[in-house]
């Protein structure tokens, strides 16, 4: 048998696999990406029982707080990538369930690879990606106010669901599963 062959073969199950659960192994890092262990049991939903004050910017330049938890009963927080293709792809699905959600929750995009508002490549990806996708829900960027949070991401896309008073519920889902998102919110309302 060839090998170029059956290593192309390998290559391209490798590809598959990790389309399919998300950039795990990639730890974003102050707006660099390295390569780390990937443990789903080491993030911030666990290291901490509540999201950390922040002030921070969206994709449009205004000035975003941690008060926007407090708007909603629950929000849905999508931790993702311009660089990750499962972050991408599951872009337009997360922006078609945003416009059909309750009025009582919310998704917020926390983008983890702009590096400041000076970084335009990737802030103009973001936009890209997000207009492309339909996706009008809010996006943040990523500053030092999220560095604990960001230092416990293990792979992104990683989803995490924080309650109206700023406390992660749930367990943090690392990976591409919008189905997962929406069973979660849906038991967590009707609880």
């Amino acid at each position: 048998m060839n090998i170029k062959y059956v290593t192309a073969v390998v290559l391209s199950a490798i590809m598959a696999v990790s389309v399919l659960s998300g950039c795990e192994g990639q730890k974003v890092k102050n707006g660099k990406n390295e390569i780390t262990k990937s443990d789903e049991n080491n993030t911030a939903a666990n290291a901490q029982n509540k999201i950390s004050d922040f002030t921070a910017k969206d994709l449009d330049g205004n000035i975003v707080t941690n008060d926007i938890f407090y708007e909603k009963d629950l929000t849905v927080v999508n931790v993702w990538g311009t660089f990750c293709g499962p972050c991408i792809a599951e872009m337009p699905e997360l922006g078609e369930w945003a416009r059909t959600l309750p009025d009582n929750v919310q998704i917020v995009g926390l983008i983890a690879d702009i590096e400041g508002e000076n970084d335009i490549e990737h802030i103009n990806a973001a936009k890209d990606i997000t207009s492309k996708a339909n996706a009008d829900f809010l996006q943040i960027i990523a500053n030092s106010d999220f560095t604990d949070l960001m230092n416990d991401i293990v792979g992104v896309p990683t989803t995490l669901f924080i309650d109206k008073n700023g406390n992660y519920t749930g367990k943090p889902i690392v990976g591409a599963d919008v189905e997962a998102y929406k069973s979660f919110v849906e038991k967590y309302i009707n609880e």
